[in-house]
């Protein structure tokens, strides 16, 4: 025979279960609007702003893994929608992809290069477009790590140094430990940077160890650093970051979402 006082026990474990739902269920959706206006936080920054402990945290971030709605990271979670990528196309194939945007962000930048100006400037298709642009009659001083590169601007009359090292093939690159060394006594006014990957959490990633050492470098002794990327660098993660997003302006084609402004400078050109 059950009694009363069994019934009353049963109503408060189906209770306490129900709320102890609630409560769970009131966390996954909070951390899942974080993730989205985020793109990507940190366990710590979930604490802070849910008020659930470290643990508990990491107990839902891998439910909420395990359910598709968000991305289980190193310390903390990422957006679903964000791309990991392992390997990049060689230079041929780049040349084929968003040729208007990548001139379009080029042109602009070109325009910020101004007399005197001590530039780097990186190994890319954006970056080299961008020295078509570069108005002769500029006495600025150019250094770079691209092959390609280095032949246009002495084609064009400008004083160019060219760093060394090994030759990546792939993306016709000047690389490694000696490279970084030839540039580390430079003391840049400007650099632009190609990019693989632009993210908020992962700041600005490439694809190879190599190159991101010598990215590094240039934009920790450059004035000012830009980052030429077209909208679809971003929200994608490669291998190496070389630089947290505040490290440098962004000059891009594609509308940014704000979470992007909040962290730095971005440039968005108008494309023909």
């Amino acid at each position: 025979m059950i009694k009363k006082s069994d019934i009353l026990i049963i109503d408060k474990e189906n209770g306490l279960r129900e709320w102890l739902l609630m409560l769970t269920q009131e966390r996954y959706r909070l951390i899942t609007e974080a993730v989205e206006k985020n793109q990507a936080v940190t366990v710590e920054q979930l604490v802070n702003e849910i008020g659930a402990s470290a643990a508990t945290i990491r107990r839902d971030l891998t439910a909420l893994d395990e359910l598709g709605k968000v991305k289980r990271i190193r310390g903390g979670a990422a957006a679903v929608e964000q791309e990991f990528l392992t390997s990049e196309d060689d230079v041929d194939t780049k040349y084929e992809k968003n040729v208007a945007e990548k001139k379009a962000i080029a042109e602009y930048a070109a325009s910020t290069i101004q007399n005197d100006d001590f530039i780097y400037i990186d190994a890319g298709t954006t970056t080299e477009f961008l020295i078509d642009y570069i108005d002769i009659s500029v006495s600025a001083v150019f250094v770079t790590n691209g092959i390609v590169h280095a032949k246009k601007l002495i084609s064009k009359g400008f004083k160019t140094y060219m760093a060394g090292g090994l030759i990546r093939a792939k993306t016709e690159a000047v690389v490694g430990s000696e490279a970084v060394e030839s540039i580390k006594k430079f003391n840049f006014t400007k650099s632009f940077i190609g990019a693989n990957g632009i993210h908020p959490f992962h700041g600005f990633t490439t694809v190879d160890t190599d190159e991101a050492m010598l990215k590094k470098e240039a934009v920790n002794h450059s004035y000012v650093s830009y980052v030429l990327a077209d909208h679809t660098k971003f929200g994608k993660v490669t291998a190496v970051t070389f630089a947290p997003l505040e490290k440098a302006c962004i000059v891009t084609d594609g509308i940014v979402k704000d979470k992007y402004k909040e962290l730095t400078l971005i440039k968005e050109v108008h494309v023909e």
